[in-house]
């Protein structure tokens, strides 16, 4: 606050540290300052302290300021403190002390200590006797969920209780829930309930042999079941769905082995395993190729790449004598024509040029006759 010629500000202090009131005079007159309880009472007068309790210490006196500390704050030293200062007329000014008091206790209660996945449980966290009233913040790891608080007042405290209903699955075991407290007293204060949640076994069957390829006559078989629960499943059992188990089946603990495979041994091979909370299955399909499957399969894949190899070269080799057959002919053909067109020149028809281009007029005037 701002009185004519006092400044002082108002506290805000823990239950239990210190505050310090601080009354100052802007334009110093060597006027008297004095420092009075809310209840009215002489605190100090300039550096003289008739009050008898001892919680008050003087910090710094001069003629500017009035600066005094109170240890061991209660709620009992909040309200209003008065800055004096003896002047013509006297000046007063007042400042607020705020007493705040940290939760005393933080608690989660849980409806179950041991849940089972899919049920809803309710969790409540207790922030006792605190002020103001605290804000608290529930988290599932590092998930904020949302809770609803209640604020109870008795007398200057305030006590605030969240309740969270959390529907649990298996991936919240061993999860921590944490209540924390947002107040201007403290800092960083939580607490939290590490949830414990009981779920029926998972069950996977894997193939141990053969480890790739196709499972064919004359052949094993092995196959394993492994199942995690909570509790750990006690009761694990190896069953043929829709039909009896093969004598030549054995079945030891997890394992299932087939030592010679044959086709009367396809079906459906089933892994149960059972614990307190429920039963599950997992199944494995199991087919019976004959025993040449996979061979004669590559076989027929080497046959086709061969055969499409020499159809290849045939067709590319008809493709050349085409063309170059091709070729033959339209060369010929052009002579022709060029012959024809020599002895058109000084043809009268068509026979006549004929006999020109042979070169009919040079092989008659070459002829000459001879006698002996």
């Amino acid at each position: 606050g701002h009185g004519q010629n006092l400044v002082t500000e108002d506290v805000t202090v823990v239950e239990g540290d210190v505050a310090t009131i601080s009354c100052r005079v802007k334009n110093s007159d060597d006027s008297v300052i004095q420092l009075l309880n809310p209840n009215r009472q002489t605190i100090y007068f300039r550096d003289f302290r008739p009050l008898k309790d001892s919680r008050f210490q003087l910090v710094n006196f001069s003629n500017s300021e009035l600066r005094v500390s109170l240890t061991n704050v209660s709620i009992s030293d909040e309200g209003r403190y008065f800055c004096q200062l003896y002047t013509d007329p006297p000046q007063e000014i007042y400042t607020t002390i705020t007493v705040l008091v940290p939760p005393r206790n933080l608690v989660i209660d849980i409806e179950k200590e041991t849940a089972v996945e899919g049920e809803e449980i309710e969790l409540n966290c207790t922030a006792m006797a605190s002020r103001p009233a605290t804000t608290i913040r529930w988290f599932k790891g590092n998930k904020e969920l949302k809770g609803k608080s209640e604020v109870e007042r008795w007398s200057d405290m305030y006590t605030v209780t969240s309740q969270l209903l959390l529907k649990v699955g298996r991936e919240d075991d061993g999860v921590p829930v944490i209540c924390l407290v947002d107040h201007p007293a403290v800092k960083d204060l939580q607490t939290q309930r590490y949830l414990e949640v009981m779920y029926k076994p998972q069950v996977r069957v894997s193939q141990n042999y053969p480890l790739q390829g196709l499972t064919r006559e004359g052949e094993p078989l092995e196959l394993t079941c492994t199942a995690f629960g909570k509790p750990q499943p006690t009761d694990m059992r190896w069953l043929r769905v829709d039909d009896e188990m093969p004598q030549h089946v054995v079945v030891s603990g997890s394992n299932l082995l087939i030592s010679n495979l044959n086709k009367t041994d396809n079906g459906t091979y089933r892994c149960e395993a059972s614990n307190a909370v429920g039963k599950s299955h997992a199944d494995y399909m199991l087919f019976v190729y004959d025993s040449r499957a996979g061979e004669d399969g590559a076989i027929r894949s080497v046959d086709h790449a061969v055969v499409g190899g020499v159809v290849a070269v045939v067709v590319f080799a008809m493709l050349c004598l085409l063309i170059i057959l091709g070729r033959y002919f339209a060369r010929h053909k052009g002579t022709y024509f060029t012959h024809e067109a020599k002895g058109a020149d000084d043809a009268a028809d068509a026979d006549t040029a004929i006999i020109n281009a042979e070169g009919g007029q040079n092989n008659s005037e070459e002829k000459k006759e001879y006698f002996i």
